[in-house]
């Protein structure tokens, strides 16, 4: 259903790390390298084990601000499933983390989800343009859920 290619407004930037005698230092984001209308309204960190996934899900109107650099490695998968896209049915995947230190934008509608597939916990900053179930958690949450239904089409590899 999905093939491998190009997803429209994904946004892939590898990370620079300014190192010093003390360690080093990256940029996750800045505003002047952000797409246009793309502010972030909050920041987490989550980890990852070994093992897990996140999702697949989606948002409705939230763009994602992923910031990956170690100590582990996950496997970011994206699917688009935006109807009114000119790459809607492809599919791209890409190692973020130790390996491959990225900052990742997300747009609205793409489908995402990734699984630590190393042997050391992954760490993942995120930075959303939307507040979690907006100000003061009183609305609903902007998240569609794709990894508990059975027949969905997305699917990491050998699931």
């Amino acid at each position: 259903m999905y093939q491998e290619g190009p997803v429209d407004g994904l946004i892939v930037r590898q990370l620079k790390f300014h190192e010093d005698s003390r360690g080093w230092l990256a940029e996750l984001f800045r505003q002047d390298e952000l797409p246009p209308g793309m502010q972030p309204a909050m920041a987490y960190a989550s980890q990852t084990l070994p093992g897990a996934c996140r999702g697949p899900h989606e948002h409705r109107r939230q763009t994602d601000l992923f910031a990956c650099f170690g100590p582990g490695d996950l496997r970011l998968v994206v699917w688009d499933a935006r109807q009114d896209s000119r790459t809607c049915g492809n599919r791209a995947s890409l190692v973020m983390g130790a390996s491959n230190p990225v900052v990742v934008i997300i747009p609205p509608g793409v489908v995402h989800g990734y699984r630590n597939e190393g042997t050391a916990p992954a760490l993942v900053f995120n930075a959303p343009d939307r507040l979690f179930a907006g100000p003061g958690r009183q609305e609903e949450v902007d998240e569609i859920r794709h990894e508990d239904q059975p027949d969905s089409p997305f699917r990491f590899d050998g699931d």
